[in-house]
Parts: C-alpha cells; structure tokens; sequence
C-alpha cells in the first residue's frame, strides 16, 4: 500500500466516523451548512489582520463541514432539493466571505494591486459557478473548465498556510477567468448544435404500403 492511498483510507474513515457521530446526534445537514459559513467567517477575520497559518487551519475545519454535511444528509435520509440550494448558495458566501477578508488586508497594507487582484479573483469565482447555472438551464451539462471550488478553496488554503497567497491569487484569477471563457465556448457550441436540430426539417414520412 502506497502512502497516499494510506492517507486516503485514514482520511475516509476519520470521515465517516464524524458522518455516524453527527447523525446520531439528529443535527440538521442545513445546520452543518451553515456552521461551515460561520467557520469560513472565522477565517476571513484571521486573513484581514494577517494571521495566515491560523487562517488556514480553520479554512480547514470549515472544509471539513462542507465535506460532511451532504453525507449526513443521505445517512439521515434528508435529502431535499433545497437542501442543495441552500448548501450552493452558501459556498458562495464561504467563496465571497475569505476574498473580502484578504481584500481588507491588502487594503490596510496599503497594497492596491493586490485590492484590485482580489476582485478579479473573486469575479472570476462568482462568474465560474453563475456560467455553470446559467448553461444548465439551456443544456444538461456544464463543467467545462478546471478552477471549480474545490481547486479554489485547497489553492487558498495552500496560500493560507504556506503564506504564498500573492501566487495563489494570480492562479486562481487567471484559470477562474479562463474557464468562464471555456464554459461560455462550450455552452455556445451546445446551444448551436441545440437550434440546429430544432432547424433541421423532419424526415418525410414513407407512405405505406397498400
């Protein structure tokens, strides 16, 4: 057994142990949702005054919550369509909440570039999940592209952590902003062969033998 598939095993079970522990205690996933957004909250406090490393393992911990809360969903049979809604619309927050923590650092340091470098992350972070929602509703799929949120919260933490946070923002600007272009490319190609079809006449039928 490899070392990394060692870890992932570790990792599992440490996951499904907390899945079983918060299923008996009868929590909401929604509740789990939201205590992941007020961890995130945490964070962002810790990025607007510099603390990094500690910003870092609470982004962490709120990771953790939003790993589980969907499992404890399906272990408790609570499943619901606004379940998903509610668990979207607060990685948003969580996205948005960790961007204008570093937006107040950057601008209490007096480091414009970086304000203006911290907005176009967090466009591209909005602009990659609306692309995606939008598309859905004309065509079944859309995950064209890499920088989804996972790729943005580990590359976050990885900054966070490592204090390369200067790196990581111009990746995750650049990739993000590139795969809404992907996504816009892709949705495009979708929607032509879509109103294509729809243009196409239809075959004439054969007449029947008599």
């Amino acid at each position: 057994m490899t070392f990394t598939r060692a870890i992932g095993l570790a990792t599992n079970k440490l996951i499904r142990l907390i899945v079983h522990g918060l299923a008996l205690s009868r929590i909401h996933p929604n509740v789990l949702t939201f205590i992941g957004l007020v961890i995130n909250g945490v964070a962002a406090a810790l990025l607007a005054s510099g603390r990094f490393l500690p910003a870092g393992l609470v982004m962490v911990a709120a990771g953790l919550f939003d790993m589980v809360d969907g499992r404890v969903a399906r272990a408790t049979n609570q499943v619901t369509l606004f379940g998903a809604f509610f668990d979207s619309v607060m990685d948003r927050y969580s996205d948005l909440v960790l961007l204008m923590g570093l937006l107040v650092y950057y601008a209490s340091i007096d480091r414009f570039f970086y304000v203006v470098l911290t907005a176009v992350v967090m466009t591209g972070s909005v602009m990659v999940s609306y692309t995606r929602a939008r598309a859905e509703c004309v065509i079944p799929k859309c995950k064209a592209g890499f920088m989804e949120r996972p790729e943005r919260m580990v590359l976050l933490i990885l900054g966070a952590l490592f204090n390369r946070m200067a790196p990581v923002l111009w990746v995750i600007a650049v990739i993000a902003n590139i795969t809404v272009v992907h996504r816009m490319i892709y949705t495009w190609q979708q929607t032509r062969q879509l109103d294509e079809a729809q243009l196409r006449p239809a075959p004439a039928e054969k007449p029947q033998a008599r």
